[in-house]
């Protein structure tokens, strides 16, 4: 069957139709690493948008459980150049996982200029349909995303000896999983927690996680994100560090087509090392007007865009990429061992106050 994405500025462009036969309509984005599709499809901070890839073979690797980021696709459709369909030594085709979940896919298409379209004109609405059929009427975007990819109920994991809050908008199993694996103990705490909830668990440091949307929609929660931060010790990821920098003062804009990627190169402002990192996000914080509490971390190196904070006075850092998926692999560990000593650094302080 024949496809059609159109966009809300009038192009459209044509491919198969692979998956779920139902209309789909969601901002339209694009994914510039090689690998890593498992990951991208399962990333809450994908959730609702249409994700083109731009490699040109999809599905290579099949489906492997121990590599999804959440239990369900997350993205809203599929649009590649082309997918693999051959054999596969294990586990589900992609073919396979997209039907199974319902999410559209689309093969065929002229991926090179439909991005290209992207990065002219900016991210998007767009519409998945079959070809021939009438439009529906233009949706805004949908900024305020998190109630749907957030935990329903705190969850307590691992029992570890250092305790770490986790404040999920949307977490990426992979980041529960560098805490546990550093021997940490995580609660999972729902981002409208109250802070009676959150005292009573006796957790010692905190993580602000990645998730979907424009930080702005959370701007009810950030006076209470403040106070956690400034009594506990705390690492913001992606969203998280969005909202952090937003509970201190600063402010956030969005990028014409965003960051998304396992390669996009970053300099580490203490020691000036250069080195590549995974990204997704449309939102950045602005560099100018920064509080003078905060000082920038890391910068990128292609637009000079914030990409991690530190601030002057409390026990607080906060990383724009994900360090938990460096494509090195381990490049950015030493964003965990900073923040791992701070929890230690405060302690001894209280322990001596």
């Amino acid at each position: 069957m024949k496809g059609n994405i159109s966009l809300s500025n009038g192009q459209s462009f044509t491919g198969t139709w692979k998956g779920s036969i139902k209309d789909i309509q969601g901002e339209i984005v694009f994914y510039t690493g090689m690998t890593g599709y498992e990951e991208v499809l399962t990333d809450p901070s994908y959730h609702g948008q249409i994700i083109v890839f731009s490699y040109p073979l999809l599905g290579q690797y099949g489906i492997q459980s121990a590599n999804l980021e959440s239990a369900d696709i997350q993205v809203a459709g599929i649009i590649a150049a082309e997918v693999y369909e051959g054999e596969l030594e294990k586990g589900m085709s992609l073919l396979e996982f997209a039907a199974l979940q319902g999410v559209p896919l689309m093969t065929g298409v002229d991926t090179r200029s439909l991005i290209q379209v992207i990065r002219e004109d900016g991210t998007m609405q767009a519409v998945m349909s079959l070809e021939g059929k009438p439009l529906p009427a233009w949706e805004p975007i949908k900024t305020f995303l998190v109630p749907n990819v957030t935990a329903s109920s705190i969850q307590t994991i691992g029992n570890g000896a250092l305790h770490i809050g986790l404040i999920d908008f949307g977490y990426k199993k992979s980041i529960l999983q560098a805490l546990l694996n550093r021997g940490c103990k995580v609660t999972i705490f729902p981002y409208t927690t109250s802070t009676a909830d959150l005292d009573s668990y006796g957790v010692e440091a905190l993580l602000f996680s990645n998730g979907p949307g424009d930080p702005s929609s959370l701007e009810a929660f950030i006076p209470v994100y403040k106070q956690w931060a400034e009594r506990y010790p705390s690492l913001g990821i992606c969203l998280g560090h969005q909202l952090l920098a937003l509970a201190f003062g600063a402010e956030t804009t969005k990028l014409p087509f965003g960051h998304r990627g396992a390669n996009h190169p970053i300099r580490n402002t203490k020691n000036g090392n250069v080195s590549m990192s995974s990204q997704n996000h449309s939102y950045v914080v602005e560099s100018r007007n920064l509080p003078q509490t905060l000082g920038i971390l890391y910068q990128n190196v292609n637009d000079l865009s914030i990409e991690g904070l530190c601030h002057h006075q409390l026990p607080l850092m906060t990383v724009q990429f994900h360090p938990e998926a460096s494509p090195g692999p381990a490049e950015h560990h030493e964003v965990f061992e900073t923040f791992f000593s701070l929890i230690h650094t405060e302690k001894k302080v209280s322990l001596n106050a």
